[in-house]
């Protein structure tokens, strides 16, 4: 494809997004920005929710992951349904019992005003980062296949990308997110289900064997028992995946704030019952689209690996004008249905969790101040991405997003471990300093762990950071109710 054509595709999409949030603004209300006045239908939230959750990075970096880790992936997958479940069962009750906007105020109710400002700042890092590394990967495809070419800096790129999300976002928020993710979610399916199409043509695999095709390769193995010291060792993989779902979905507002806009509970419960379904099935279409590219790849001499190889085989006209089209749509589609959100709860969280807007300010000033924080917060995720871009010399964007998620959402996940299952205060002021210790000691047990232990925590630094967390608070504890 050409930069014009790229450019004009590009316009288009964002066309009907901005069409969408026109159609579904209302008036401007915090009400309508944070919650989406509670009138979600299930079913849309939970389709859009397939987007927001598997993102740009999902989308390029797990088919290019398969070469070198086979479907083991899908372990970790595996565990998301069980992590999904406790979040059904046991979070969902919580937020919606409390009516919360912003589920980090469950840690000021029930510890204290210290605490509810350790759990949102964990959030908000974490988001903050999460976010940029998703947009970073995306607007690094597209500076590479449009922009470079036409003489056009990356921070153009970056700058147009968050103002480009900004302006569909801006007046009514999550109301929007709910309508635009699922078109969003929609695209990136397409762009899956028609490139495995056409690839298994071109490979000459036909409808009837394409599993055994898939059972046959070696790429193809799931499950790996013979190594407990290995990262990739099945139960290692298949907890952390359980508490990676709760810590990235259920203690996360960006994903929860999509759950509380459902009219009640039970319609969040059947959301997050059906996005599971949905959510493993597409997880398990990435890794056979993966496959796929790596025999392709093989086959015509195409020496690009991990977050190069979907974008370079589906952009370089051997498949077709309609796969280059659709990759292309597609890879925004996975891109900004993460990232719209991420501004919006952002936003949210910062409004109500830090500046305490809904206290503190009229209701007049309140949307002026959540403006200008929408502002802020799409300022600093263009200079985040601006950081990335020179600092990030290894491709595989997955493995590092879940390793950073294990070290900024441990403490939450302590938090919200010790809240629900013990009756215990803690003294709030030292609960700061828990926070920041326990990603400290995960690091530095991590980065010594092979030399001591004998043993790759991987993913499983989550579980360990969560531990020292809970441990922690233990320690600090105030032993009445």
């Amino acid at each position: 494809m050409q930069p014009y054509q790229i450019l004009l595709l590009i316009a288009g999409y964002f066309g009907v997004l901005i069409l969408i949030s026109y159609l579904t603004s209302r008036g401007g209300s915090n009400a309508e920005f944070f919650q989406a006045n509670r009138q979600s239908p299930w079913y849309l939230v939970a389709f859009g929710m397939i987007g927001a959750s598997l993102s740009g990075i999902t989308f390029i970096s797990i088919p290019g992951t398969v070469e070198f880790s086979g479907f083991s992936y899908f372990q970790v997958v595996l565990g998301y349904t069980v992590g999904y479940a406790v979040i059904s069962l046991v979070l969902m009750p919580l937020y919606y019992r409390l009516n919360l906007t912003s589920i980090y105020t469950y840690l000021d109710t029930r510890f204290g005003n210290f605490s509810y400002k350790t759990g949102a700042s964990f959030f908000l890092l974490s988001r903050i980062v999460g976010s940029s590394f998703r947009l970073f990967l995306v607007a690094n495809v597209l500076q590479l296949i449009v922009f470079d070419a036409m003489g056009v800096p990356f921070w153009v790129t970056v700058s147009i990308t968050i103002l480009l999300i900004w302006l569909y976002t801006f007046r009514s928020g999550i109301n929007t997110i709910v309508w635009t993710d699922t078109l969003q979610t929609l695209f990136m399916l397409l762009a899956l289900g028609i490139t495995i199409v056409f690839i298994s043509q071109d490979l000459g695999i036909s409808g009837g064997n394409f599993f055994n095709y898939l059972g046959d390769s070696e790429l193809s193995k799931m499950f790996y028992f013979e190594d407990w010291k290995s990262r990739d060792f099945f139960f290692k993989q298949f907890i952390s995946g359980a508490f990676i779902a709760i810590v990235m979905t259920g203690l996360d507002q960006d994903m929860m704030q999509k759950n509380l806009t459902c009219r009640n509970l039970k319609d969040a419960q059947k959301n997050i019952f059906w996005f599971t379904i949905v959510l493993t099935i597409v997880n398990f279409a990435f890794l056979a689209l993966g496959l796929l590219l790596t025999d392709y790849a093989e086959i015509n001499g195409i020496t690009e690996q991990r977050d190069d190889l979907f974008p370079a085989i589906a952009t370089n006209g051997e498949l077709g004008f309609s796969v280059a089209i659709l990759f292309i749509l597609g890879l925004i589609a996975a891109a900004y249905s993460s990232a719209d959100s991420a501004l919006t709860s952002l936003t949210t969280s910062f409004s109500i969790d830090i500046m305490e807007i809904e206290k503190n300010h009229s209701e007049e000033n309140q949307v002026k101040i959540r403006k200008m924080i929408h502002i802020g917060i799409s300022l600093l995720l263009i200079a985040v991405m601006m950081i990335f871009k020179y600092a990030i010399a290894d491709k595989s964007v997955i493995n590092k997003l879940f390793e950073f998620a294990g070290y900024t959402y441990g403490p939450l996940l302590g938090l919200y471990t010790y809240g629900l299952f013990t009756n215990w205060q803690v003294k709030d002021k030292l609960v700061p300093v828990i926070a920041l210790l326990s990603p400290v000691l995960s690091y530095i047990i991590s980065i010594n762990s092979l030399a001591w232990f004998g043993f790759e925590f991987g993913f499983f630094i989550l579980i360990l950071n969560g531990l020292l967390t809970f441990s922690g608070l233990i320690l600090i504890r105030r032993k009445h109710n």
